[in-house]
């Protein structure tokens, strides 16, 4: 699956807005929205507080397991 449909899915399943995800994140509403969108990436520091944010492994929400 790819990265910013991941991210979409875990942000529908834990029921917020993207505006909420970014701001625990210390990103703008735009930039997460890149993310989902797979028009930006994240640096690895922003991808390590999404890992967190969404308790999963980098693993995981990068596609390489299940």
């Amino acid at each position: 699956m790819e990265f910013g449909k991941r991210l979409k899915e875990l942000r529908l399943e834990k029921g917020v807005y993207q505006k909420e995800v970014a701001e625990a994140i210390g990103v703008t509403k735009g930039a997460y929205g890149n993310y989902e969108n797979g028009h930006r990436e994240p640096e690895y520091a922003i991808l390590v507080k999404l890992c967190k944010y969404f308790k999963v492994s980098a693993d995981y929400l990068l596609g390489l397991e299940d």
